[in-house]
């Protein structure tokens, strides 16, 4: 299994270099697409080496793979972008030939999922996070699932269509101010990291109709405790206090960290009860 660059062809591995020429045959989610990779790289390829693998035809072509590695050969796998079996096709492949008592060598690289999360700073110090992929297409189906991962305490990372990022971060809206990383074009000429109350999303999005071209990583920042939202309420209520009247500041604080109004109210009283008794 090998991963191949998400959009800058200096991502490849030199192991994935050396494989690519050594095998038998390889395996592919596009050969076109493949073809024209292998020869960025320099690597000639007869069309004959190269087997269509994907999500239409891959519980077929995985049994002609498995024939090809029993009589000995080496057989190489590749998705058109990033690490295979992760929202590409690849998973029922690697099910398949383990089943069929032989190995799978995983070759690392390239994942627009680990690529996005290290740019958005989402992960605790457990390393914990949830990858969700793609949501529903259907609005209502897709309302529902983020409802249930609005529970979540951990990072979630979701995968979206140009298409569909609109539609996305219109269904994440209802979670306010929690912080959501957009990443675009990942790796690409463009592109574009950027992090949004969940709110602002879709006004960031219809700024500028060039926000919403290109392949979308979504990463959820975990819901703060109760504690943090305050402690960070308290922290932007005294930024906001010196220059704004007390209720644009507790209103603006709110909505920034998601503490409670009325705790930031309270606080806001006594900072400044605080400054006028000085």
């Amino acid at each position: 299994m090998v991963a191949t660059p998400i959009g800058n062809l200096a991502d490849i591995t030199l192991r994935a270099l050396h494989v690519l020429q050594l095998v038998d045959a390889i395996a592919c989610e596009d050969t076109r697409h493949t073809q024209a990779l292998l020869r960025a790289y320099g690597i000639e390829r007869s069309g004959a080496s190269l087997i269509a693998l994907h999500q239409h035809n891959e519980a077929e072509a995985a049994q002609q793979l498995i024939t090809r590695l029993q009589a000995g050969e080496r057989v190489a796998y590749v998705s058109d972008a990033g690490t295979p079996a992760v929202s590409d096709p690849g998973a029922r492949l690697v099910a398949t030939v383990r089943a069929a008592g032989l190995s799978v060598v995983p070759l690392p690289g390239a994942s627009s999922v680990t690529t996005a999360l290290s740019a958005a700073g989402a992960v605790d110090e457990h390393g914990a996070f949830v990858f969700a992929g793609f949501l529903p297409a259907k609005a209502g189906e897709r309302a529902t699932a983020v409802q249930q991962l609005a529970a979540e305490p951990r990072a979630v990372v979701l995968l979206e269509a140009p298409h569909r990022i609109e539609a996305l971060a219109a269904a994440l809206a209802p979670l306010g101010a929690r912080p959501v990383t957009l990443g675009r074009e990942l790796s690409k000429q463009f592109e574009q990291i950027v992090t949004q109350p969940a709110a602002g999303l879709g006004a960031w999005l219809a700024e500028d109709a060039q926000r919403a071209r290109g392949e979308f990583v979504v990463v959820l920042h975990p819901q703060a405790s109760a504690g943090d939202s305050d402690s960070a309420g308290l922290r932007v209520l005294e930024l906001l206090l010196a220059e704004l009247p007390l209720k644009s500041a507790v209103r603006l604080a709110a909505e920034i960290t998601g503490a409670p109004r009325n705790t930031l109210y309270d606080a806001a009283l006594q900072l400044k009860k605080g400054v006028d008794d000085a």
